[in-house]
């Protein structure tokens, strides 16, 4: 009785709320704490309308015993009416990370809203209403500079707002998934954490709240059999569709979308040999499945093809000697049948995973030995037809060689010997290049695989490059064919006015071809194409070399440059090499199969006058002339 009085003396000592309001009504009243100014306004229609209404100021701003008061009150304790809220915040992560100093985390308000606002979570205005709980964990886990704090991303949240159940929110579905349906409310553990609902083993627990009939199959299945017994390698839900960004399976994007569910999800368990060491489970699985008809189909992105799901089926997987199982022998006729209208026992037997190396049965061993047979027939029938017609093509090539008819000097030994550096150089070049870039490629294959010698070569060639660059600068400063020979490639008003006339001889426009000089337009496009893209690739090649001098001198990011431009440019200078070059040394109809001018110089006077009759006009120096006086001086010779 007394412990009665004494307690209803003390409220009634204590101010009402209608005492706190004739002040706290103004929307101008403020106080000073840690050298800030802040608002005390209380709307008191807001108040009333709030949870904490029917109490009195006084029920959470304890430690003021007296109206009007002095005393700045004490930080409100919400456990003191809530208890167990309280008890799960302190073990949820945002309470450590509230512990950790620099990091930024949620307290009560921070979830809840104004202290004097605070609705009920079935209010549609308030911040912990089901609709509006991603927006009010968006608000720290949506914005990156406070999750960095934290060493987090918000690509969760942001990855949430995009998936089926972010976007069913969205749309006003309140029975969506949001935040707290995975996480909880205030006990958010750690995914580590064997307690979490979102901890490995308890993923489809949690999933089943929404998806019972899926989790219900699940559990029966092989995958949730092996996760009952404590197998971390076994598949829960967020492996296969997905942790925030889960979307429907007709999404393209899906990882469970029919043209992904082999590449994109099954793969990363039935593609490698882990299960294999681990559990004995076959491998490459998916790889077999692909050089099918029906995995090539789903490459090329049929959404209707068989994939796994079609014959293993979606949560309900079990082994083929389960007699429930839609692969088990006893249900195959009615699995293919599915999408083959009436399949019977034997066309199920056929194989799905061709796999020829791996089985024993008949159809697998036949067709071993037809792709053995063929193999062999196939080497032997086009490697004879590539040897006839290599016969064929080296008697015209020699026949061509030695045509008595090629007569006139075209290139020195000087100039040839730098064209032979040159094109050995470059063929390294190629492929030791390429190799790095495309390391499964047969190029890489030229060189076993072996990065030490595809490094070496390439540098070593890129030396002899740049060696045979700095020799043919030499030899047009100084010697006087090759000053000459510098001058005929420059570029002029004729040049275009060839390429014009030979634009329309091609189309039948014009009836005469047009006479090229020494050079032609497109050799001198060549040339200088070769100075230019040599420069370009040894200035990138060096950067890509000496990557740390480099950033000593420049950003870092002019290596990353530096390497688009090498790569870029090399594909430019192969295909030109393959398209341009290629022509006119190989497969124009005037020097088929070959023009030996290369090896040893020499061109006849019909080439010299189709290809370069500018060289025999009027005032122009008469190779012919000084052909065959060469040639006088050599016999003389040999007669002496």
């Amino acid at each position: 009785m007394l412990t009665v009085c004494a307690a209803s003396a003390q409220k009634a000592s204590e101010p009402a709320a209608l005492d706190c309001l004739s002040c706290h009504s103004d929307s101008t009243l403020t106080s000073e704490a840690g050298g800030k100014t802040h608002s005390v306004f209380v709307d008191g229609k807001r108040l009333g309308n709030s949870v904490h209404g029917v109490l009195g100021c006084a029920d959470c701003h304890t430690g003021i015993k007296a109206y009007p008061h002095d005393l700045a009150p004490a930080k409100v304790n919400c456990a003191a009416c809530h208890a167990d809220a309280q008890s799960a915040y302190d073990h949820s992560v945002h309470a450590s990370a509230v512990a950790t100093p620099g990091v930024r985390a949620p307290g009560c308000l921070d979830c809840h809203g104004k202290p004097h606002d605070i609705l009920p979570s079935t209010d549609a205005d308030s911040p912990t209403f089901h609709a509006r709980i991603p927006q009010t964990c968006g608000a720290c886990h949506g914005e990156n500079f406070v999750m960095k704090t934290a060493g987090l991303s918000a690509q969760p949240f942001l990855s949430y707002q995009q998936s089926v159940h972010g976007k069913a929110v969205a749309a006003g579905n309140l029975k969506a998934a949001v935040c707290t349906d995975c996480h909880r409310n205030h006990e958010i553990l750690a995914a580590g954490d064997s307690k979490s609902p979102i901890f490995k083993f308890n993923v489809p627990q949690t999933c089943s709240h929404c998806h019972s009939n899926v989790a219900h199959e699940f559990q029966a299945s092989i995958h949730g059999q092996a996760l009952q017994r404590g197998n971390w390698q076994a598949p829960v839900c967020t492996d296969c569709h997905g942790i925030h960004t889960i979307k429907k399976h007709l999404d393209p994007s899906s990882p469970v979308a029919a043209q992904n569910l082999a590449l994109a999800t099954c793969a990363q368990c039935h593609e490698g040999m882990r299960l294999s060491r681990e559990f004995g489970v076959p491998g490459m699985r998916v790889s077999t499945y692909l050089g099918s008809y029906h995995g090539m189909a789903s490459k090329l992105g049929s959404a209707v093809v068989a994939n796994c799901a079609s014959c293993h089926g979606v949560h309900n997987i079990l082994p083929s000697s389960d007699p429930r199982s839609s692969i088990n022998p006893a249900h195959l006729a009615e699995t293919c049948g599915k999408c083959h209208n009436g399949a019977t026992a034997k066309f199920a037997l056929s194989k799905v995973h061709v796999d020829a190396p791996l089985s024993s049965d008949a159809g697998t061993i036949g067709t071993l030995w037809v792709r053995r047979i063929y193999i062999l027939l196939i080497s032997v029938t086009i490697g004879g037809m590539l040897l006839h017609n290599f016969l064929l093509w080296r008697r015209s090539a020699l026949l061509r060689l030695h045509d008595p008819g090629r007569t006139i000097e075209r290139i020195n030994r000087t100039q040839r010997l730098q064209h032979l550096v040159l094109l050995i150089s470059f063929i390294v070049l190629a492929i030791t290049g390429f190799a790095l870039k495309y390391p499964d490629s047969w190029i890489a294959g030229l060189l076993g695989w072996n990065e030490a010698v595809r490094r070496i070569g390439h540098r070593i060639a890129a030396a002899v490059m740049l060696a045979v660059g700095a020799w043919h600068l030499c030899y047009i400063a100084i010697q006087k064919d090759g000053r000459q020979l510098f001058r005929d490639f420059l570029p002029g008003m004729a040049d275009l006015r060839d390429f014009r006339d030979t634009i329309l001889y091609n189309l039948g426009r014009r009836s005469v071809a047009p006479r090229y000089p020494r050079f032609s337009y497109g050799e001198k496009v060549e040339y200088l194409s070769l100075i230019w893209g040599t420069c370009l690739m040894a200035i990138t090649g060096l950067m890509l070399w000496f990557p740390t001098l480099v950033s000593r001198w420049l950003p870092r990011w002019t290596v990353d440059i530096a390497g688009a431009f090498h790569f870029y440019e090399a594909i430019l200078a192969v295909l030109a090499i393959l398209v341009w070059h290629f022509y006119f040394v190989l497969f124009d109809s005037e020097i088929y199969p070959i023009n030996w001018a290369f090896w040893d110089g020499k061109v006849s006077e019909h080439y010299l006058r189709t290809h370069h009759a500018g060289m025999l006009q009027p005032g122009a120096a008469d190779p012919l002339r000084s052909a065959s006086g060469r040639a006088r001086a050599a016999e003389s010779s040999a007669d002496d």
